[in-house]
C-alpha cells in the first residue's frame, strides 16, 4: 500500500488500486462507529471493532474526499446556515490551495449519484483482514452492505497516520469529511449532494465535472460582504 501513483483516462485523473485501498481504509477508520461486541454468529468478525453502515454512505464520503471543490461548497453551505466562521476558513484553505486541481479524482454519475466500483480496493482490504464486508437482506434482495473494521484494520490505519507522511493529505481530509458528515445517513448525504445542479445534471455514465471556478467566485462574494475572513 505504498504507491500513490495516478494515471488518467480521457484527461480525467484516476487513482491506483493501492491508493484506493488506503483511502477507503482511512474513510472507514474515520467514520465507522465503534461496536461493543462483534456479532457472535460470525467467527470471521471476532475481532471487529467498528462498523460503517451502507455502501451509499461510503460512496458519498468518498465523493467529498475525492472532490475538494464540492466539499468546500458544502462547507460554505453550512457556514451560511449556522454562521460558524471556522467553516469559512476551512473552505478558503481548500480553495486557496491547488487541491481542487491536484487532489481531485472525478467520480462517475450513476442512477443514484456519484459512484465508483470499490471491489478492487475492498479486495485488498479484505484479503489482509483489515475490513470485513457483510450484506444485509436476503440472497434475492441485498438491502445494504456494511463494512466492519477489524482490530488489524484499526492498527494499520493508525500506522498510516503515524508513519506514512505520504498519505497525510488523505488522513486529514478523511477525518474532516467524516466529522462533517457525522450523524448523517447515506441517503441524507446523497440528498445533500443532489442539491448541486452540476452533480444532479451530469449525464449518467459520465464523470462529474469540477465546480471549483463557481465555488471560488462564491467565496469572493463572501469576502466582499464581510470584508474578508478575519
Amino acid at each position: 500500500m505504498h504507491s500513490v501513483a495516478t494515471a488518467s483516462i480521457d484527461g480525467d485523473r484516476v487513482t491506483s488500486r493501492e491508493q484506493d485501498a488506503v483511502r477507503i481504509l482511512l474513510i472507514i477508520a474515520a467514520a465507522a462507529v465503534p461496536i461493543d461486541r462483534p456479532p457472535r454468529s460470525d467467527p470471521t468478525m471476532a475481532d471487529a471493532v467498528a462498523v460503517l453502515e451502507s455502501q451509499v454512505r461510503l460512496q458519498k464520503l468518498d465523493f467529498w474526499v475525492r472532490n475538494p471543490d464540492f466539499f468546500a461548497d458544502e462547507l460554505l453551505n453550512e457556514y451560511e446556515r449556522c454562521g460558524d466562521t471556522e467553516l469559512l476558513h476551512r473552505a478558503q484553505a481548500i480553495l486557496d490551495s491547488e487541491e481542487p486541481e491536484v487532489r481531485r479524482y472525478p467520480m462517475l454519475r450513476f442512477l443514484f449519484g456519484a459512484y465508483e466500483p470499490l471491489d478492487d480496493a475492498l479486495a485488498v482490504l479484505r484479503s489482509a483482514h483489515l475490513v470485513v464486508r457483510r450484506k444485509r437482506g436476503s440472497p434475492a434482495r441485498v438491502q445494504r452492505h456494511d463494512y466492519y473494521l477489524t482490530r488489524s484494520g484499526r492498527d494499520t490505519a493508525d500506522r498510516i497516520v503515524r508513519d506514512a507522511p505520504v498519505f497525510a493529505y488523505f488522513v486529514e481530509r478523511t477525518r474532516e469529511v467524516a466529522a462533517f458528515a457525522d450523524g448523517y445517513r447515506g441517503t441524507e448525504l446523497k440528498d445533500r449532494q443532489y442539491q448541486q445542479s452540476e452533480y444532479r445534471d451530469t449525464v449518467i455514465g459520465s464523470h462529474i465535472d469540477t465546480i471549483a471556478p463557481r465555488v471560488r467566485a462564491r467565496l469572493r462574494r463572501h469576502h466582499q460582504h464581510t470584508g474578508g475572513v478575519g
